[in-house]
């Protein structure tokens, strides 16, 4: 069946028509090279547990963030958590003048709302309430705590004789944490659940710290780590 698709365009209408939703977002990485089925079910069992410990009532929905299709690996993951849960896809994307491929490689099966990432940073700090211009919006505090993040990864890997990390590490890091942050505020609640049990300290899924170091995500109310046979009664 071939569902109809939605851009979003305006703030308005975004937040009209996700914020009936729960968002689940699901972090991980594109390079696993486990079988994504064995680990969907096991995210499913993980996230179902979650949702029923902390009364989620509000219908679901799939936040994604661009990844290209592969037959391993977070987006294969992904399709397999959507399909066990049967819920339908939202896709954020970055915008064309921060990469121009992007978009254009996204998976977007089963997705029926997409909308870009300078949208989901409007969201953010629209909500702000800056008294004064030394005070830092939702997005520039996250933007320094990346940046300082960075800045220490880079000086461990120096020790350790390896290369800095890529310049791009810092647009998929704060598309990672803009978007759950604005989906948070979008809907009042949100889910961000890891399809690993141990986190590479330098891969961008590691950035999950600087929200929870920032208290801008709640890691009782808000994450669910990965655990294996998580019992559901």
């Amino acid at each position: 069946m071939i569902h109809q698709m939605t851009i979003l365009r305006s703030i308005s209408s975004i937040q009209s028509t996700l914020s009936p939703f729960h968002p689940l977002l699901i972090e991980g990485h594109s390079r696993d090279s486990r079988d994504p089925t064995i680990v969907g079910q096991q995210l499913v069992k993980n996230i179902k547990s979650s949702w029923k410990e902390r009364n989620v009532t509000k219908p679901p929905i799939l936040i994604t963030q661009g990844d290209p299709l592969t037959e391993t690996g977070i987006s294969a993951i992904t399709r397999i958590v959507a399909n066990e849960l049967d819920i339908k896809r939202c896709l954020v994307c970055l915008d064309d003048h921060i990469d121009s491929e992007h978009s254009v490689l996204a998976d977007r099966h089963d997705v029926i709302y997409e909308l870009r990432y300078s949208q989901l940073v409007n969201i953010l700090d629209g909500g702000d309430t800056c008294t004064n211009e030394t005070e830092l919006t939702t997005s520039k505090q996250l933007t320094e705590a990346i940046e300082n993040r960075i800045a220490m990864m880079n000086k461990k890997r120096a020790s350790l004789g390896k290369e800095k990390l890529a310049d791009w590490y810092i647009k998929y890091a704060m598309l990672q944490e803009i978007t759950k942050l604005a989906f948070k505020n979008i809907s009042g609640e949100v889910t961000v659940a890891h399809s690993v049990d141990e986190i590479n300290e330098f891969s961008v899924t590691s950035f999950y710290e600087v929200g929870l170091e920032l208290g801008l995500i709640d890691e009782k109310e808000d994450m669910v780590y990965y655990t294996e046979n998580t019992c559901i009664n």
